[in-house]
């Protein structure tokens, strides 16, 4: 039976991180797509929603954090209620439609798989304080880890099954050639159930295992990616347009400058290094190179995303928290922030006038 699994049973999570500080917290969109999947499986959401606390209302507000306790107790009731352990994958699909328009945008600067997974979408960034999926290479495979911030989530099937099941989705989506699950790890105890599993990562399956991670070909790496039609592309590439239309006025080496930050912006890591080393030049010379113009990396860096913001707030598709995504920032509070000091209103004000 479902509740005879200790891999679904709830798990202690302290309400605040390591530094004992911050809250752990994710925001409304992984509670509204848990009440999607419940919903979908018959559930009665007024009943779940008195049971956790959580009102229809509270999730109208797209800034509104909720802890990273309550979506795991959330999980237990929905997995209770439905008698569906697999409530992780269903979550993982729907999160999978979701970010479909921020996989586009992600993939519109990239031309490879491997350029691709150095912008892949940050659970972090996009979800909450729940874990991280880490790109590692193991002999003819690459390794895609699930690596939660809660420990004790680890024994647990829900975080694993929804963040490794939208992996395998995207995987499978973004290149011209698929990219099989070559094998599945799980760090859970082997459920009575397989069906879901097998169907979503394939019959090469291992419970108990040290970390939940998938197995792909390391070939994939250089696999292309899909190439987007006309209509798409024009989209796609308005905001590029937008920063480059007057490039005649622009020096060469600052247009360059501008079209590596916007491939790099989504990985989050905008450190003058990195940056320096996609452009092949070191530290100094980028420096150098910027004072020559009169400008420093901070300024072309915060400049470009002002301009990106207002660009991306136009494209209702994609939400506040894609946009934080796209434009390099941790979390939406920090995005908001920042738009607010260029044009003293919030991305969702500015979106309504």
């Amino acid at each position: 039976m479902l509740f005879d699994d200790e891999s679904t049973k709830l798990v202690p999570v302290p309400r605040k991180g390591v530094d004992g500080q911050r809250p752990w917290t994710v925001n409304s969109s992984a509670i509204s797509t848990l009440f999607q999947a419940a919903k979908s499986l018959g559930a009665d959401i007024d009943s779940l929603s008195a049971q956790v606390g959580i009102s229809s209302k509270d999730l109208l507000d797209g800034e509104k954090r909720f802890p990273v306790a309550d979506l795991l107790s959330l999980y237990c009731v929905v997995a209770r209620s439905t008698n569906t352990p697999d409530i992780g994958l269903y979550v993982g699909r729907i999160d999978y439609i979701n970010r479909l328009n921020l996989q586009l945008y992600a993939c519109s600067a990239c031309g490879t798989f491997r350029e691709y997974l150095n912008v892949m979408p940050s659970v972090l960034r996009i979800v909450g304080d729940i874990g991280e999926v880490k790109v590692r290479r193991e002999e003819q495979f690459i390794r895609l880890d699930w690596q939660p911030l809660a420990v004790a989530t680890n024994s647990q099937r829900f975080l694993s099954d929804s963040s490794l099941g939208v992996a395998a989705a995207i995987v499978n989506s973004v290149c011209v050639q698929p990219i099989p699950v070559r094998a599945a790890h799980f760090s859970y105890a082997q459920p009575q159930n397989l069906s879901l599993l097998t169907q979503q990562f394939g019959q090469n399956l291992l419970f108990d295992q040290p970390v939940s991670c998938l197995y792909l070909d390391r070939e994939c790496l250089d696999y292309p990616l899909i190439g987007l039609d006309a209509d798409w592309g024009q989209v796609l590439a308005q905001p590029i347009r937008h920063l480059f239309e007057n490039s005649s006025e622009i020096n060469d080496f600052i247009i360059t400058l501008r079209k590596t930050l916007l491939r790099l912006l989504p990985s989050g890591d905008m450190g003058v290094d990195k940056v320096a080393a996609a452009l092949n030049i070191s530290r100094r010379t980028l420096q150098r190179r910027l004072a020559e113009q009169g400008t420093q990396f901070l300024q072309i860096l915060q400049e470009l995303r002002a301009e990106l913001a207002q660009q991306y707030l136009g494209d209702e598709r994609l939400s506040i928290t894609d946009i934080a995504f796209l434009l390099g920032y941790m979390d939406q509070s920090s995005f908001s922030a920042a738009f607010r000091g260029w044009y003293g209103l919030s991305p969702r004000e500015f979106r309504k006038k």
